[in-house]
């Protein structure tokens, strides 16, 4: 099996790897690239200058911009939040900053990853909780703006 595509799914990309699986109202555009046994759930965009490694989970609601990269491994949970503009306007032109979430990082529901900042392997972010600043390999952070508050220990 190459990969799944709900019937309602546009999916555009060249590049989804084996055993994906693309759901419902889900939109990849054509430049994105996709790893191997990947779950893109319902209303899930994926914009062009996009990498997502293998395995990785994307809830329902989710944007992944241009300038994003998840490494493999990754959950981000529903309705998480990327930007890519530090300083957003209207039909201006814009400085494309990049986020990169590393190795086996969870992303909580509704959490706000603001662009510039990697999560570091293995860090959990809570849920709601709003990153403006890197967060370490194996920290937990939660609240607006995110704090860290405890490691993960090996095996958790």
């Amino acid at each position: 099996m190459k990969y799944f595509a709900h019937s309602h799914a546009l999916v555009e990309s060249l590049e989804i790897g084996a055993d994906t699986r693309i759901w419902a109202f889900a939109h990849v555009l054509p430049g994105a690239r996709i790893g191997a046994d990947c779950n893109i759930c319902d209303h899930v965009y994926i914009e062009n200058d996009v990498v997502i490694g293998n395995r990785v989970t994307i809830k329902c609601g989710v944007q992944i911009w241009d300038g994003v990269r998840l490494e493999d491994d990754v959950m981000v949970g529903p309705n998480a939040t990327f930007t890519n503009d530090l300083y957003p306007r209207s039909k201006q032109a814009y400085e494309l900053k990049r986020t990169l979430v590393k190795k086996g990082a969870s992303i909580g529901a509704n959490a706000t990853i603001l662009c510039g900042i990697t999560v570091g392997e293995n860090a959990m972010i809570g849920a709601g909780a709003v990153v403006t600043k890197n967060v370490p390999p194996c920290a937990v952070v939660m609240g607006n703006p995110a704090r860290i508050i405890r490691y993960i220990e090996e095996g958790q």
